[in-house]
């Protein structure tokens, strides 16, 4: 997945969460860029005509964009699952997130086959709690020991 891929599922995500135009802040928030990144990124969206930017008001993506999100999406999610379900991994999110640019759909669908992927991923996966409703904690990091032991 490459950078794109990652602003696509994130206008998406924040899409959903607004329930409507993704705000630029809030993109440069989610991406942990400067604003003027994430706006120069929107430019390139804008160019491969991915996403519309009207000023002041957000970022939308076109028909193409929700599409490539939604792959995107699909791919983050076998990846934060993969760690998590099958290899027990404690952070799985932070995993997933640097992991996310380097996996190719060659690879997120090889680990597909190990996750076992229900038919309606994307949509099991919820912004507000960033995180897939087939994940085996719950949809929750794991306590910490300090956590544990209140």
């Amino acid at each position: 997945m490459n950078t794109a891929d990652q602003y696509v599922k994130a206008i998406y995500l924040l899409q959903e969460m607004e329930n409507g135009p993704a705000a630029t802040g809030a993109l440069a928030d989610m991406m942990e860029v400067s604003p003027a990144s994430a706006n120069e990124m929107i430019g390139k969206l804008e160019s491969r005509g991915l996403a519309e930017h009207e000023k002041y008001k957000g970022v939308t993506l076109t028909d193409d964009g929700i599409v490539r999100a939604r792959d995107a999406l699909q791919t983050y999610c076998i990846i934060e699952r993969f760690l998590s379900n099958v290899l027990d991994v404690e952070e799985f999110r932070a995993e997933a997130r640097e992991l996310e640019p380097v996996i190719d759909g060659m690879i997120a669908e090889r680990l597909d086959t190990i996750i076992d992927r229900n038919s309606d991923c994307p949509d099991c996966f919820d912004p507000e709690t960033d995180a897939c409703e087939y994940l085996d904690v719950c949809g929750a990091e794991p306590e910490t020991e300090t956590e544990a032991a209140d």
